[in-house]
């Protein structure tokens, strides 16, 4: 059952300024030095070494897609959580992609 246009705005807005505050938590712990940029549904994460992970809302189709190194993933809400056509949560294949491309292990979690 597809969620209503707020109610998607509403995830969709509370998984990205998670992730921005985990950033911001880890700059200040001096783990890792990722720059974010943010404007609007799209969030652009700047990894060591100059590759990106961008993150993009796409509210037309209700998903959230990750564009990373190792590929591009489009995640839909199943009710519970952000899950990809290969049923892989959300925050786990980005912190696959995030650990990948930063050189470190890197976990976001909820």
């Amino acid at each position: 059952m597809p969620l209503s246009d707020a109610d998607y705005h509403a995830k969709a807005h509370a998984l990205l300024a998670r992730i921005e505050e985990q950033i911001d938590a880890w700059l200040e712990a001096d783990v890792v030095d990722i720059d974010t940029h943010r404007t609007g549904g799209l969030l652009e994460l700047s990894m060591p070494g100059g590759s990106k992970i961008v993150l993009n809302t796409q509210p037309p189709l209700q998903e959230i897609w990750l564009a990373a190194r190792s590929g591009g993933y489009h995640f839909k809400w199943d009710g519970s959580q952000w899950v990809d056509r290969e049923d892989q949560e959300f925050l786990a294949r980005l912190s696959r992609c995030a650990s990948e491309q930063a050189g470190q292990a890197l976990a976001f979690s909820t």
